[in-house]
C-alpha cells in the first residue's frame, strides 16, 4: 500500500495535507498570487508549465497553467495560446470550458489533463480539456486466447472499454454509474449493468461496497476485487476478471454486474459460480457436442490436477495391494535409489514445477520457453539419473501440471494449484482416508460460499434440473434464446432474487 503523503502549504512553508489548504483558500483576482499558489501546490513538479500571455497593453494579462505530461501540447497551442494571443479571445471563452473559483476543483482538473487559464482582475479560472491521447491499440487478450471468437480485448483506457461494450450491447438500458476511488489516484470506477436484467440487490451491494472503499490509491482492478468480496481468505475467486469484451457483454445479458476500473484492461464481473471457472470463452461459439466433450475433459482433469499426486502418494505409501504386481515392481525398482520419502519427493517436485512455471511467466517471451525446456528436460533427467527423484513421480507431476493448464480461468486455476499441497500432506499422513477428508472439506467449503448473495455451487446446490444441462454439458441454443442458455440465466437470477429477499 502506498504511504500517505500529507503536505499542505502556508505561505512559503510546506506542512500537512495540501487539499485542506486548497479548500480553505479562495481564488484571488491577482494573477501573480495565483501563479505563486500553483507553483507552491505543485512544488518540485518539473512537468508544471506556467505561461503568461498578453495580446495588447490595454488587455489583461492571462496565465496558462497545465501539466505538460498530461496534455496535448499541440491542442494547447492551437486551441488556447493562439486565440488568447490574438484578437480571437472572445471565441476562446465561447467554447466549452469549465469556470471555477475553488482551488480544490482547479487542482483536480489540472491533474486530469485540463489547462487552466487565469485572468488578471478576475477571481475565477477557466479550465479547458486538452488531455493527451496516450493509449495502446486494441489487441487480442494474451491471457484468454480463443479458437473461435472475437480477437479484441480491453485496454487501459476506460473510455475505450466502455465503447467496446456499447458496440456489443446497443440499448439505453445498459447503465454506467461512476465512482471515484482513491485519495491520491482518484481512479474512475464504473458499475455497468442492464436495467431490468440485473438484480437490484446485487447492484446495491456493489454500489455500497465501492462507495465505502477508503484507500490511498487504486492502480489495478485487483485492489477493488479484494475490497468488495466478503471472504477475507478466498481460495476460489468470487469475482470473474476478464480482458474480453464479449465475455463481459455475455455476462451482462445474463443479468450480472460489471465493474470497469480505469488504467487496467481487466474488468470484474459479479456474481460468479464454481462452474464459471470451468467454462471457456469460446464454449458457446463451438458446436454443442464438441463443447460438451471439452467440458467433460475439463471436469476429469480438474480432479487430476487436485488429486493425482496425492493419490499416487497414498497408494504407494499405504495401499500397495491396490497396485498390480508388475506395476508395483516397476515403481519399487525406480524408487530404490531415491533417499527421500514419497511424500517429500512429491512436494519437492510440485514446488519445483510451480517455480519453473512462474519463471516462464515472468521472463521475457524469448526466454520463457527456454527455461521451461531446460527445467523440464535437462534438470529433470539429470535428477532422475542422479537418483534424487524417481521416474514415476516425474510423470505424475507433469500430468498434474498439464491438467491445471486446461482450466480456462487463470484465477480459478490458482485455487486448484493451492489445494494440491494440503491434499498431498493428508495423503502422506492418512492415505486414501486423508484424500477423502480433503475432498469432503473442499466440497463443504465450496457449498457454503456465496458470491454477492448467489450460492457458489448454483445450480447443483441448490439444485435446479433445468439449469444443470448448461453445467455438465453445453446445451444447444433455443430459437430466439439469449446469448447463454436461458435456464441457467433464470437459475442464477432466481438465486440473486432470493439473496436479495434475505
Amino acid at each position: 500500500m502506498m504511504k500517505r503523503l500529507r503536505k499542505r502549504l502556508t505561505g512559503n512553508t510546506l506542512i500537512d495535507d495540501p487539499m485542506i489548504e486548497f479548500k480553505e483558500q479562495a481564488l484571488t483576482n491577482d494573477i501573480e498570487q495565483n501563479e505563486t499558489f500553483m507553483k507552491h501546490a505543485f512544488h518540485k513538479c518539473s512537468d508544471l508549465v506556467c505561461r503568461q500571455i498578453r495580446y495588447q497593453e490595454d488587455t489583461p494579462k492571462r496565465l496558462i497553467v497545465y501539466l505538460g505530461t498530461l496534455v496535448d501540447e499541440k491542442k494547447v497551442s492551437e486551441q488556447i495560446v493562439m486565440p488568447l494571443a490574438s484578437d480571437q479571445q472572445d471565441r476562446f471563452f465561447e467554447k466549452k470550458v469549465v469556470k471555477n473559483s475553488k482551488w480544490a476543483e482547479i487542482i483536480r482538473l489540472v491533474l486530469l489533463g485540463y489547462a487552466t487559464v487565469f485572468t488578471d482582475g478576475e477571481d475565477y479560472a477557466v479550465c479547458y480539456a486538452v488531455k493527451g491521447s496516450i493509449k495502446r491499440s486494441i489487441e487480442e487478450p494474451s491471457s484468454e486466447p480463443v479458437i473461435r471468437g472475437a480477437k479484441e480485448g480491453f485496454i487501459e483506457r476506460q473510455s475505450v472499454n466502455v465503447g467496446l461494450l456499447r458496440h456489443y450491447i446497443r440499448t439505453p438500458r445498459l447503465k454506467m454509474e461512476d465512482f471515484i476511488v482513491g485519495e491520491m489516484t482518484e481512479t474512475k470506477v464504473l458499475v455497468a449493468y442492464i436495467e431490468g436484467l440485473a438484480d437490484d440487490f446485487v447492484i446495491d451491494q456493489v454500489r455500497n461496497k465501492i462507495a465505502s472503499i477508503q484507500i490511498d490509491g487504486v492502480l489495478e482492478s485487483g485492489a477493488i476485487e479484494e475490497l468488495i468480496v466478503d471472504d477475507p481468505f478466498p481460495i476460489f475467486p468470487h469475482v470473474l476478471a476478464t480482458e474480453r469484451p464479449d465475455v463481459v457483454a455475455g455476462s451482462l445479458l445474463e443479468g450480472r454486474v460489471a465493474v470497469l476500473v480505469d488504467n487496467t484492461p481487466f474488468v470484474l464481473v459479479v456474481p460468479v459460480t464454481f462452474w464459471t471457472g470451468l467454462q471457456g470463452s469460446d464454449d458457446y461459439n463451438l458446436r454443442y457436442p464438441v463443447a460438451t466433450f471439452i467440458r467433460w475433459i475439463r471436469f476429469i482433469f480438474l480432479f487430476v490436477a487436485i488429486f493425482a499426486p496425492s493419490f499416487f502418494v497414498a497408494v504407494t505409501s499405504f495401499h500397495q495391494e491396490m497396485i498390480p504386481t508388475s506395476l508395483l515392481l516397476s515403481i519399487a525398482s525406480a524408487r530404490e535409489p531415491v533417499p527421500l520419502p514419497i511424500m517429500i519427493e512429491a512436494l519437492l517436485m510440485e514446488i519445483m514445477f510451480e517455480a519453473l512455471r512462474e519463471a516462464g511467466v515472468r521472463l521475457p517471451k524469448t526466454m520463457g520457453p527456454t527455461v521451461s525446456i531446460v527445467g523440464g528436460l535437462v534438470i529433470g533427467q539429470a535428477a532422475v539419473q542422479a537418483g534424487l527423484i524417481s521416474t514415476p513421480i516425474v510423470i505424475v507431476v507433469s500430468t498434474t501440471g498439464i491438467a491445471a493448464l486446461l482450466i480456462p480461468r487463470f484465477t480459478f486455476a490458482n485455487g486448484v494449484r493451492l489445494l494440491r499441497f494440503p491434499i498431498i500432506l493428508l495423503a502422506g499422513s492418512l492415505g486414501l482416508y486423508g484424500i477423502a477428508l480433503g475432498f469432503l472439506g473442499i466440497l463443504l467449503y465450496v457449498v457454503h460460499l456465496k458470491s454477492f448473495g448467489v450460492p457458489y455451487f448454483t445450480p447443483i446446490a441448490p439444485f435446479s434440473l433445468r439449469a444443470v444441462k448448461d453445467v455438465w454439458t453445453r446445451a444447444p441454443r433455443k430459437n430466439g434464446g439469449s446469448l447463454s442458455v436461458p435456464s441457467q440465466e433464470s437459475a442464477v437470477k432466481a438465486q440473486m432474487q432470493k439473496g436479495g429477499g434475505e
